[in-house]
């Protein structure tokens, strides 16, 4: 979950870098800048759609792992599989996704998390005294 939040947050700052220079753009075409408006007109939107396109993709990258992270909060058995597969290709991202992968594979590869993923939750043993 972590990793899918930090791709979030980089398409959202993604997005407000590009959409302040797509501003910067529109607000510097006047003739005093020796630049002609309507090349201006035309980057601003340029400007604009690449920030959409990247932050979109960065956005769509990050859901399954949200999503994942969202299954083992509750509980949900596929959430397991899910993020085994989201861990393992954390591994290349390097090096903060690796780490991320390698902990998150060991934690979800572990027979305790298998069982009370699978299991539907913690099962209770009463103890003797």
């Amino acid at each position: 979950m972590v990793m899918g939040g930090l791709t979030a947050l980089v398409g959202v700052v993604v997005l407000l870098i590009f959409g302040g220079a797509a501003g910067f753009i529109a607000a510097g075409i006047h003739d005093a800048t020796g630049v002609d408006p309507e090349h201006g007109a035309l980057a601003a939107p340029i400007a604009m759609l690449i920030g959409l396109c990247i932050a979109g993709f960065l956005l769509i990258l990050s859901a399954p792992a949200l999503i994942g992270g969202w299954g083992l909060i509750k509980g949900k058995s596929w959430s397991r599989v899910l993020m085994i597969v989201i861990s393992a290709l954390h591994l290349l991202s390097f090096p903060f996704g690796t780490a991320l992968g390698i902990y998150g594979l060991w934690v979800l590869l572990n027979e305790q998390s298998r069982q009370l993923l699978e299991g539907g939750g913690p099962r209770y043993t009463p103890q003797t005294i």
